[in-house]
């Protein structure tokens, strides 16, 4: 679990990272910031998927943290921890897991992580459950897509589709053959009407067909490569959030 820690005071910041050590090896803190500034500045360039959990002090030498919510747009759930309680009502306006006075008590903070990790696995609970009762629905699946070649139109059957990928505002199919053919859906739209039992979104850039997969390797910062035939220009790296569901969908 990749974390960040925003704290002005070196000793508490310290503190804490030896304290998540010491909970859960699997822990990673990323960066430590120390300011409003600092923390606006490195999560406006940072990935959507950089962090999964931030520790933030709300008293920081430039300012009260609540204003980085400010310049920011922050999804990302936050665990407050501060020597004052009377910002508790403030701290839950925005995306507090839990609210943690110091000095922090390891029991408590054992207690917030948990917290934090039972509601992120409801999460992947109910995406769960939506495929599920998609699958279990009467709903039809494409059979074939409409494909453009000039001026003309054709089909392109779906079993013969290796995968289809985004360009832009673009979309192509790519049958196994290696030929990539303009399509007038989006990426989203054909999430929605290809079988969930033979196709997976693996990013926002690429719907793969099972069938196309040759070798699935490790990547960096627990994320996963595929290696497709034929090959794509897409990128094949399955984002974090979904390589729990492609893991799930490739072992069916």
């Amino acid at each position: 679990m990749k974390v960040i820690i925003i704290e002005d005071e070196i000793p508490a910041a310290n503190r804490l990272n030896r304290m998540l050590q010491d909970l859960d090896e699997g822990i990673e803190v990323v960066t430590t910031l120390d300011s409003v500034e600092s923390s606006v500045a490195w999560l406006r360039q940072a990935p959507a998927d950089a962090v999964e959990l931030i520790f933030m002090d709300i008293q920081l030498a430039d300012g009260l943290s609540f204003s980085i919510f400010e310049q920011v747009k922050l999804l990302t759930p936050v665990i407050f921890t501060t020597a004052f309680d009377h910002y508790v009502l403030k701290a839950f306006k925005v995306n507090s897991v839990d609210y943690l006075l110091k000095p922090i008590d390891g029991a408590e903070l054992r207690q917030a992580v948990t917290k934090f990790r039972q509601v992120h696995r409801g999460a992947e609970l109910a995406e769960k459950i939506g495929r599920l009762m998609q699958e279990m629905s009467p709903a039809k699946y494409k059979e074939r897509l409409l494909i453009r070649r000039g001026q003309q139109l054709h089909y392109l059957k779906t079993t013969a589709t290796a995968h289809c990928h985004a360009d832009g505002k673009l979309c192509y199919a790519t049958d196994f053959n290696g030929n990539s053919f303009l399509l007038d859906n989006t990426l989203q739209e054909l999430e929605g009407v290809l079988s969930p039992r033979q196709f997976y979104r693996v990013n926002r850039q690429l719907l793969v067909n099972i069938e196309s997969i040759k070798k699935v390797h490790t990547f960096l910062g627990g994320r996963l490569k595929l290696e497709l035939a034929p090959a794509t220009p897409a990128d094949t790296i399955v984002s974090r959030e979904r390589v729990n569901g492609f893991k799930e969908w490739l072992g069916r």
